[in-house]
């Protein structure tokens, strides 16, 4: 489809990109959400816990909220869609990605930008043990890859998928790296960094085969985690095999439901990679919004309910 026109207009310092993601990830507060915690196994026996929030009404529709790189489901950006949507008569399922609900997961091998089989099991899950109709998917930045990817891999697609958002999307995962490591983006880059490295410390006494603590003090940067880690725990060459393997990219022009993309032209994750106007002119199914303003996940708006989030549910209501 043709590039959507944005009506997004930031509110007055929101403007700077950098200050509406400081702003939305740091600052943002979300009440109101109740939710109830259910694990699941997943096909290769580990574990994946979900965050249930309600409707008021029985709900036969339920929307799929995949967070960010070391996010959960207690992320503003995740309980405001969350909140949104339960208003709107439909249920909310936050999926907290392997390691990221305050429990390390069983394995060595956790989560990536391109692991789609955890998600896949969600959905069959929302299907046949809770009987919803109508299942929506809205991802985050990594959560948002996952999610693109996932509808375009060659998979057979439930008829109860209606449609996606992906917002702050990565879709080339080696410009999008490149650009983590650049000087403006150090402080989240440091952040983000410190969190992985963390994580993979509690893995050195269960896992010594793979990993020691000399490997762990190599890491200096975002992208040696992903060649310490990412790439040798879930079976690829290395960073660059899997920036490559696990973008989305590739996968837009086979996505056969209707789905948005939203990238702010100001987020500062993202290369000029990031931004696929080509792939949705080419394909009926694919929408791309690229506001002027909004930064990374910080689509701040008056009332607290985030552009993305207003989009998102208008989205799913216009392709119901």
């Amino acid at each position: 489809m043709p590039v959507i026109e944005s009506t997004y207009k930031a509110p007055f310092l929101c403007g700077n990109g950098f200050i509406a993601t400081i702003y939305s990830g740091l600052f943002r507060n979300v009440r109101g959400v109740n939710q109830e915690r259910e694990r699941i196994e997943t096909r290769d026996a580990d574990f994946l816990d979900l965050d249930w929030s309600y409707a008021e009404n029985d709900s036969k529709a339920v929307i799929i909220l995949l967070h960010g790189l070391e996010g959960h489901a207690q992320r503003p950006y995740i309980t405001g869609t969350a909140k949104l949507f339960n208003q709107n008569d439909i249920d909310a399922v936050a999926v907290n990605f392997r390691g990221c609900s305050g429990e390390d997961n069983r394995f060595y091998h956790s989560y990536h930008s391109g692991a789609t089989d955890d998600l896949d099991d969600v959905v069959q899950h929302c299907i046949q043990k809770k009987g919803y109709s109508k299942i929506y998917i809205k991802g985050i930045s990594l959560g948002a890859n996952i999610t693109l990817k996932y509808l375009g891999e060659d998979r057979l697609i439930p008829k109860e998928i209606q449609s996606a958002i992906a917002v702050s999307v990565p879709v080339h995962l080696n410009g999008s790296a490149e650009e983590l490591h650049k000087l403006k983006n150090k402080p989240f880059a440091i952040r983000f960094l410190k969190h992985l490295v963390n994580k993979l410390k509690l893995k050195i006494n269960q896992f010594p085969d793979n990993v020691t603590v000399e490997d762990v003090k190599s890491i200096k940067t975002l992208r040696d985690f992903d060649e310490v880690y990412t790439s040798k725990a879930h079976g690829f060459l290395d960073a660059s095999d899997y920036y490559e393997r696990a973008s989305s990219l590739p996968f837009l022009k086979t996505i056969k439901i209707p789905t948005l993309i939203i990238n702010a032209l100001n987020d500062s994750f993202l290369s000029h990679h990031c931004y696929p106007v080509k792939a949705a002119k080419a394909n009926h199914n694919l929408y791309l919004e690229m506001p002027k303003y909004g930064g990374h996940v910080g689509f701040v708006q008056r009332g607290n309910i985030y552009y993305n989030e207003q989009r998102a549910l208008e989205f799913i209501e216009h392709n119901d």
